[in-house]
C-alpha cells in the first residue's frame, strides 16, 4: 500500500487540503448539537425567544459552513483521486513497455489490461472514498464521544463498550472476504482472456460454426467469477446487520441510562437531546467505517495486482556501460542453448554455432516447433540466451544499449501488427522524422507502393485497428516496409511475405538483394522457393542445427531439404 501513495505526488496539494476541509466539517457538525441543548434549556425552557432565534441562526450558520467545507473536501478528494488513477495507469503503462517478452508471457496480455483498467478504477473510487470518510468517520466518531462524555459523563461509556466489539467483527468479516476477492480478480482475468481470445478468432469461430461451444465455455468462466464473487459476499452480507445490531443496542443503553438520570436529575433536557444526536453522529460514523473498510479489502486486492505489476523486473537488462553503435551486419551464435523457462525440462535450442558475415543472405528453415523463431528473436535480445552468447559485430548482443541493438536489427513478426492510422503514421513507426521520399523508397523495396498508389488518399489512407482493412498480403508487405525505413544492419523477415504470391515474394528478394547489398538478411520461411538462392540456409529439427549451406550443397547432400524440396517443387508444378 505505501508503494501507491509515492503516485500522489501530483496531487499533494488536494490530498493535504481534503483533511482540514474534513476536520472544519466535522467542527461545525459537532458544535450543532452543542447549540442546540443551550437553545432547548435556556431558550425554550425558560422562554426567551431572543436565545431561541440566535441559537437557530447560529446552527443555520454553522450547517451552512460545513456544508462549504463538505463540498470542498469532495472536491479535492475527487481531483486527488483521479490524479492517482491517471499516474498509477501511466506508471504501469511505462513499466510494461521496460518489460521483455519473457515478462508479458508471465503476465498475459488480458491480465495487464484488467490491472491497467478495472484494478486502477478500485484503487480510485478507495481513494476518493477514503481520502474524505477515513479522515471524517474517526473525527466524527472521537468529537461525538468526546462531547457526549463532556454532556453525559458515564453515559459516554457505553460508546466505549459497543466500539471495540463492533471493531473485532468488522476486522474478522473483512480478513474473511479479501482471500476471495483476491480469487475473483483472477477469475475476472480469465474472463478477459476469453473475450479477447473470442473477440481476435470471431471470423474463425463463425467460420467452424462454434458459437454454442464458445458461449458455453464463456458461460463456465462466468460462473467461476460468479461463484468467487458469491463467496466474498457471504461474509460482506454480516456487515449491515452488524451494524444495525450494534446501533439497536446502543440506542437501548443510551435511553436506559438516560431516563434514570433524568429522574434522578442528573440529566437536563438539553444535554439528553445533546447525547441523543451524538448517539446518531457515533452510529454514522461507525456506518461510514465499516464502508472504508469494505473498499479497504476490494482495494487491496487491486493494489497488490497493480504492485505486481509496477515490481515485476524486466528479465533483459541493459549493460551499465552499453555499446552505443554497431557498425557492420555480422552476426554469430557461439554455444547457444535455449529455453523460454529457467525450470523447463528440455532446451528449445540447444548448441548452436554458426557465424554470417555482414550483408548475407541466410535462409532458416524447419518443422514445427524447432525454434525458428526463437532463434532469430536471441538475435535482437528479445529473449536472452540460457547459455552461451550471441554475437552482432563482434560484440556480445548483451553489450549493447537495447535501443542501439533493436534499432540496427529490426524483426518483422511472424503476427504482423499495424495500429490505427494513416499508412504514412504506420510506416513512421520505423523512423519517426522519415520524409514521404523516404516511405516512398521503402514501400517500393517492399512492392507496397503499386497499390498504396492507387488507394484513394494515397500515404494518408486510414488503417483500421490491426490493419483489418487491408489484405493478408498487403498488411505484410507494409510491415516490411516499416522495417526497411529505418535502414538496419540486420533485417530479420520472420515467415513475413507467407499471404504474398511466390512472384512478389521474389520480387521483395530480388530488391532488397540489389537495392540494399550491405543489409544482412535472415529470412524465416517454411517455403524454399522464398529462400533457395541464400547465402546460407540453416536447416533446424529437435536437436539443433541440423545442416548449413547454400541450396546446391544441401540439395545433393541433406536428406531432408531434399525431400522438402521436391516435394514443394511437385506441389507447385501441379
Amino acid at each position: 500500500m505505501k508503494q501507491i501513495f509515492k503516485y500522489l505526488n501530483t496531487c499533494k496539494k488536494e490530498t493535504i487540503l481534503t483533511p482540514i476541509f474534513v476536520l472544519l466539517e466535522v467542527i461545525f457538525e459537532i458544535l450543532i448539537p452543542i447549540l442546540m441543548g443551550k437553545m432547548i434549556d435556556d431558550g425554550i425552557k425558560l422562554g426567551d425567544i431572543t436565545l431561541v432565534y440566535r441559537y437557530g441562526a447560529l446552527m443555520i450558520v454553522f450547517a451552512f459552513l460545513s456544508l462549504v467545507f463538505g463540498v470542498l473536501a469532495t472536491k479535492t478528494a475527487s481531483t486527488a483521486a483521479s490524479q492517482l488513477a491517471r499516474n498509477l495507469r501511466k506508471a504501469q503503462y511505462e513499466k510494461i513497455q521496460t518489460y521483455s517478452f519473457e515478462n508479458i508471457d508471465h503476465f498475459q496480455t488480458s491480465s495487464l489490461i484488467t490491472r491497467m483498467t478495472m484494478d486502477v478504477n478500485m484503487v480510485q473510487q478507495a481513494f476518493q472514498m477514503n481520502i474524505r470518510i477515513a479522515f471524517r468517520a474517526p473525527m466524527l466518531l472521537v468529537f461525538s464521544i468526546v462531547s457526549a462524555a463532556f454532556v453525559g459523563g458515564k453515559i459516554a461509556l457505553v460508546f466505549v463498550t459497543i466500539i471495540p466489539i463492533l471493531g473485532f467483527g468488522l476486522w474478522f468479516i473483512m480478513s474473511r472476504a479479501h482471500k476471495h476477492f483476491m480469487k475473483m480478480f483472477k477469475k475476472v482475468d480469465n474472463l478477459n482472456l476469453k473475450v479477447q481470445e473470442d473477440l481476435a478468432g470471431i471470423r474463425t469461430i463463425k467460420s467452424y460454426v462454434r458459437e454454442e461451444y464458445e458461449n458455453k465455455e464463456f458461460e463456465e468462466i462466468s460462473r467461476d467469477v460468479s461463484e468467487n464473487s458469491k463467496r466474498a459476499e457471504k461474509w460482506i452480507i454480516f456487515n449491515n446487520p452488524l451494524m444495525q445490531f450494534s446501533i439497536a443496542v446502543c440506542f437501548v443503553l443510551i435511553s436506559w441510562f438516560g431516563a434514570k438520570a433524568m429522574v434522578n436529575n442528573t440529566l437536563t433536557d438539553g444535554a439528553f437531546s445533546n447525547i441523543i444526536i451524538y448517539v446518531m453522529q457515533v452510529l454514522v460514523s461507525l456506518m461510514m467505517l465499516s464502508q472504508v473498510f469494505l473498499m479497504l479489502v476490494i482495494s487491496r486486492a487491486s493494489v497488490e495486482r497493480i504492485t505486481e505489476v509496477l515490481n515485476e523486473v524486466p528479465s533483459i537488462k541493459e549493460s551499465k556501460n552499453p555499446i552505443k553503435e554497431i557498425k557492420s551486419g555480422a552476426f554469430e551464435f557461439i554455444n547457444v542453448d535455449f529455453k523460454y523457462n529457467s525450470n523447463d525440462e528440455k532446451d528449445i535450442l540447444k548448441n548452436i554455432n554458426f557465424s554470417i558475415p555482414s550483408g548475407a543472405f541466410v535462409g532458416i528453415f524447419g518443422g514445427t516447433g524447432t525454434g525458428k523463431t526463437s532463434l532469430v528473436q536471441l538475435i535482437s535480445r528479445l529473449y536472452d540466451v540460457s547459455d552461451g552468447k550471441v554475437l552482432v559485430d563482434g560484440n556480445d548482443v548483451r553489450d549493447y544499449d537495447l535501443n542501439v541493438l533493436r534499432e540496427n536489427v529490426v524483426t518483422v513478426l511472424q503476427k504482423n501488427v499495424l495500429f490505427s492510422g494513416t499508412i504514412r503514421d504506420n510506416i513512421k513507426w520505423g523512423k519517426e522524422d522519415a520524409t514521404d521520399e523516404e516511405i516512398i523508397d521503402a514501400l517500393k523495396k517492399s512492392q507496397a507502393y503499386e497499390f498504396v498508389s492507387q488507394m484513394h488518399d494515397g500515404l494518408d489512407t486510414w488503417i483500421d485497428q490491426g490493419g483489418v482493412n487491408v489484405s493478408g498480403g498487403q498488411r505484410q508487405r507494409l510491415c516490411i516496409a516499416r522495417a526497411l525505413i529505418s535502414n538496419p544492419k540486420i533485417l530479420i523477415l520472420d515467415d513475413s511475405t507467407s499471404a504474398v504470391d511466390t512472384k512478389t515474394d521474389a520480387l521483395i528478394r530480388d530488391s532488397l538483394k540489389n537495392e540494399s547489398p550491405l543489409m544482412t538478411k535472415v529470412v524465416v520461411s517454411q517455403r524454399l522457393s522464398s529462400i533457395e538462392d541464400a547465402d546460407y540456409i540453416i536447416i533446424l529439427d529437435e536437436n539443433g542445427i541440423n545442416a548449413i549451406g547454400n541450396h546446391e550443397t544441401l540439395f545433393k547432400e541433406n536428406q531432408i531439404y531434399h525431400d522438402v524440396y521436391i516435394t514443394q517443387k511437385r506441389g507447385k508444378e501441379e
